[in-house]
């Protein structure tokens, strides 16, 4: 019986003749005038479309057509290990004004401590796309392998890193050393892998990342060792032994202690080498067998590093430059709102479904009113989207010859369902945001519970969304407060509650009553209050009380907390409900110091230290390692949390402040003591 032939609607002719004519469009483009409008992956993608209709539709195809031309957190298996040294993620480039920009801030920055930047020279290293490890040896010995996890607490994975061949189980001296490098899984191993995957009906891995992670994060140590992993070290996290003076040295140096390490490192001696470099390893870098990223720039001199520091998410000498994110085409088939925790609506382009950096993409956020403009996006168009690693999908760019006269421009609503009440929405003075007039809407309460129960909040286990919204319907609780005065008898008539469940529902909220200053402040939903922000909050204020009091003008005098977030914060300890369910979950909370979370146990655990001056039988990063390999911690700045201000010569007004503050000052002397 033969199969009735399905005729092409007169729409999908005229997206064929859409395709073919935007695609010979960016052919002549970029292969006659060598100009690029769109990436090639984009192209690509539209290249796709066209030959998925072809393929339904035969007779469509045309001597013509495109398609006939030959175109030129630690998982609970494993222990839980707490970094002696803090793991920072770079802050991001992604063009060349971007690089320029932060060798001018670099500059900016180094002169205002009146710092002399007249040798000033910089390191590129290829960004392996791996996993990251940091490998503690003792004496030379390795002891243990660890994930970056959160930052502070990893997961142990010794016994799968030892499998690796290229990680020293002994090094070639007998040093107490931290280091920091990323595992990875080589393309042909990849290929092989999956070959044999395929041969056994198994699901085959999208990149060589997620082979190299999967295999390191197995309990099976033989499942590592079958991988053929390899690793690149890089850095040298903390050292009892002088460190060297410069990032490039300290390259040579891990080669010398016997690491594995990446050979293309380059000394550039200003910003425009760097972005030769940078370039040059665009178009390099798929001929190597391990995949790169982008490209990692240092301040090659160590005290230029001490002087610049950090900021609270990340170092201010070090950058990453990624080279461009994978993108595709696609279409957007609608834009709606999506009401966050703090109020804030985020439009949101739902999309024809797309293949995009090994995973299926649907959904992509349009940040704010103003983007929308910017792009001039409507429901209907087709869309550039980029995906970069774990980042969430943007929508790039819009295609304006694949227009047809029928796309939609998005209306902002009068009122927003979501937003409770009569629905009002509000532009949010000075930003592009709109919010609810109604911050207390129930859509609004249920994600700020969704959030104050999750991971990076109160950390309660076992009580995910689904059953907050559960115990909301049913008017068991109505704020984060009634979460601590739950008991047993309120899940009874409840369905799918057994009694060993509820029983690991109290625990876990017994458990978090012990948190620490800035998992609270976390999870309070403040406007422009994330993870970082409450971690410096933590650092200046002695208790949430001082916080809650604190006037705009002492918020603001917070390093990294700007005027936005001085005012956020000060207006939302103003409001008398937000007092009012602060003081409820005083009475149920013990709140910790916050320096003490994830801090690795040693001599100096807990401790938080202040170097000022000069001294005379170490350097200053010396000294600093010396601390942090003891379990301590080390700040810029002189505050009520300071336990110890270390002074050596010439201190400057950090001493000054120390003396206000009360804060014990202690001389070279003294610390070595301390030291041992």
């Amino acid at each position: 019986m033969n199969k009735i032939h399905k005729e092409p609607t007169s729409a999908e002719i005229k997206r064929l003749n859409k395709l073919k004519e935007t695609i010979e469009h960016h052919r002549y483009n970029y292969h006659v005038l060598n100009k690029e409008e769109i990436s090639a992956e984009a192209l690509d993608s539209l290249k796709k479309e066209l030959a998925d209709i072809e393929r339904r539709y035969p007779e469509l195809i045309s001597p013509d057509s495109p398609s006939q031309r030959v175109a030129g957190k630690p998982l609970s298996e494993f222990r839980k290990v707490p970094h002696r040294v803090a793991q920072w993620s770079f802050n991001d480039a992604f063009d060349e004004d971007e690089i320029l920009e932060f060798d001018a801030r670099v500059k900016r920055f180094l002169k205002s401590e009146n710092e002399n930047v007249s040798d000033l020279s910089y390191t590129c290293e290829l960004k392996i796309d791996g996993l990251k490890v940091v490998l503690t040896y003792e004496n030379g010995y390795l002891i243990t392998a660890a994930t970056r996890g959160d930052g502070k607490i990893g997961e142990d994975v010794t016994e799968n890193v030892k499998t690796i061949e290229s990680v020293p189980l002994r090094l070639k001296s007998p040093e107490d050393v931290i280091v920091e490098g990323e595992v990875w899984m080589g393309k042909d191993d990849l290929k092989k892998l999956n070959e044999l995957r395929r041969k056994r009906e198994e699901p085959i891995f999208a990149n060589p990342r997620n082979a190299a992670a999967g295999g390191i994060r197995q309990l099976d140590p033989a499942v590592a060792r079958s991988r053929n992993l390899d690793t690149f070290i890089y850095d040298l996290a903390a050292s009892i032994k002088k460190i060297p003076p410069t990032q490039f040295d300290e390259l040579e140096y891990l080669r010398v202690l016997g690491f594995k390490v990446n050979p293309h490192f380059a000394l550039c001696g200003n910003i425009d080498e760097v972005v030769e470099y940078w370039k040059k390893w665009m178009k390099k870098a798929p001929s190597q067998d391990y995949m790169i990223d982008g490209v990692v720039v240092k301040v090659n001199e160590k005290k230029y590093q001490d002087a610049l520091g950090y900021t609270g998410k990340a170092p201010r000498f070090g950058i990453a430059i990624k080279f461009p994110a994978e993108e595709a085409t696609t279409i957007v088939e609608d834009i709606t709102l999506q009401v966050g925790r703090t109020g804030v609506l985020t439009p949101v382009a739902h999309l024809r479904p797309v293949a995009v950096a090994g995973s299926t993409i649907s959904r992509a956020t349009l940040h704010n009113e103003d983007e929308i403009k910017r792009l001039d996006v409507r429901v209907g168009d087709t869309v550039v989207i980029r995906k970069a690693g774990d980042v969430i999908p943007d929508i790039v760019k819009v295609i304006p010859e694949m227009r047809t006269g029928k796309e939609e421009e998005f209306v902002w609503p009068v009122r927003v369902e979501a937003c409770g009440g009569d629905g009002g929405i509000e532009r949010i003075p000075g930003e592009a945001a709109w919010r609810c007039k109604d911050q207390n809407s129930t859509e609004q309460q249920k994600r700020k519970l969704h959030y104050f129960v999750s991971k990076r909040a109160m950390n309660i286990d076992g009580l995910g969304p689904k059953i907050i919204d559960l115990l909301l319907k049913n008017n068991i609780i109505s704020s984060a407060s009634d979460i601590y005065e739950l008991e047993k008898g309120d899940f009874s008539g409840l369905e799918r509650f057994a009694d060993k469940s509820i029983s690991n529902i109290i625990d876990s909220i017994n458990k978090s009553r012990h948190t620490t200053f800035e998992r609270l402040v976390t999870a309070l939903s403040i406007p422009q209050v994330g993870e970082e922000t409450a971690r410096e909050l933590a650092r200046k204020f002695k208790n949430i009380e001082a916080l809650r009091d604190a006037s705009p003008e002492e918020l603001e005098n917070i390093e990294g907390i700007g005027p936005i977030v001085a005012r956020s914060v000060h207006f939302w300890f103003s409001k008398k409900p937000n007092r009012e369910l602060l003081s409820k979950l005083l009475k149920h909370l013990t709140i910790e110091p916050s320096r003490t979370e994830g801090v690795a146990s040693g001599s100096l655990s807990g401790k938080v230290f202040v170097l000022t001056g000069t001294l005379s039988g170490m350097s200053r990063e010396e000294a600093k390692q010396a601390v942090l390999m003891r379990g301590g911690d080390v700040t810029g700045s002189v505050s009520s949390n300071t336990d110890f201000v270390v002074a050596g010569d010439n201190p400057g007004s950090k001493l000054d402040k120390a003396k206000k503050l009360s804060v014990r000052v202690i001389d070279e002397t003294e610390f070595l003591k301390i030291l041992k």
